[in-house]
């Protein structure tokens, strides 16, 4: 997993309207990467909610918000349409963003293993290196707690 102080990855990613994207257009903001398992399911859904009704506040912060997972473009628009999200959502559909960060490993559920993300959050500095890392996440709660990192 990226450090405190790592360079983030520039890997060129397609965002929710299909565009491709890498982190390296956000150089000069701080950004908020948010890396969810799959859109549209109870956890991811109540993790992107709250950022998106915490929005105002990271953005007089000066902090742009940006989700990732590796759903494919159509179910990141779906997604970010159903619930109104106002930020920008990435399909890392290859992982390979995912796999740059570090979050993308083996996980367990009810006794299966498989690969996936996981939920893991990146404060991202100006000069494009990681601030602060969210490990283990929990969903619910997640976007107050990173604004309350961000206001310390």
């Amino acid at each position: 997993m990226l450090e405190v102080g790592a360079a983030v990855p520039t890997i060129p990613v397609r965002n929710d309207t299909g565009e491709s994207v890498s982190l390296a257009a956000f150089t000069g903001q701080r950004v908020i990467v948010f890396f969810y398992p799959k859109s549209d399911t109870p956890a991811c859904t109540a993790e992107a909610c709250e950022f998106r009704d915490d929005l105002g506040a990271f953005s007089d912060l000066g902090v742009t918000v940006v989700g990732v997972s590796p759903d494919p473009v159509k179910a990141q628009a779906k997604f970010k349409a159903k619930f109104s999200l106002p930020y920008m959502l990435l399909a890392d559909e290859d992982h390979a963003l995912a796999e740059a960060f570090g979050v993308w490993g083996l996980k367990k559920f009810m006794g299966r293993e498989y690969m996936g993300v996981a939920r893991t959050t990146f404060i991202v500095e100006a000069d494009g290196t990681v601030g602060h890392v969210f490990e283990g996440v929990t969903a619910k709660g997640h976007a107050r707690q990173v604004l309350d990192y961000l206001r310390s």
